[in-house]
């Protein structure tokens, strides 16, 4: 995979601090909750929002509607428990 651009990597950056920022404002109860599975939820908020971060700034020279229809057609991560055990080689 080609090495990604300075300006690019500065996107994702500048694009998820301005989205988690304002969703760790709105969800830092859930954020400090002592329910751990409302934690969980919390912070897979914030790994979808690097995700989108991430595909936003690398597909700048798209349109919107294809974006969009990148970000829709991802596929969704392994459940946690399928994961577990596998370790890289």
């Amino acid at each position: 995979m080609a090495k990604k651009s300075e300006s690019s990597i500065e996107n994702r950056v500048y694009l998820f601090e301005s989205l988690a920022s304002s969703y760790v404002a709105a969800a830092s109860d859930a954020l400090g909750s002592k329910d751990s599975a409302e934690r969980e939820r919390a912070r897979r908020v914030l790994a979808e929002l690097a995700y989108v971060s991430c595909v936003v700034a690398d597909t700048e020279d798209l349109s919107p509607e294809a974006v969009r229809e990148r970000l829709l057609s991802a596929p969704a991560p392994e459940p946690k428990s399928a994961r577990r055990g596998k370790r890289n080689k």
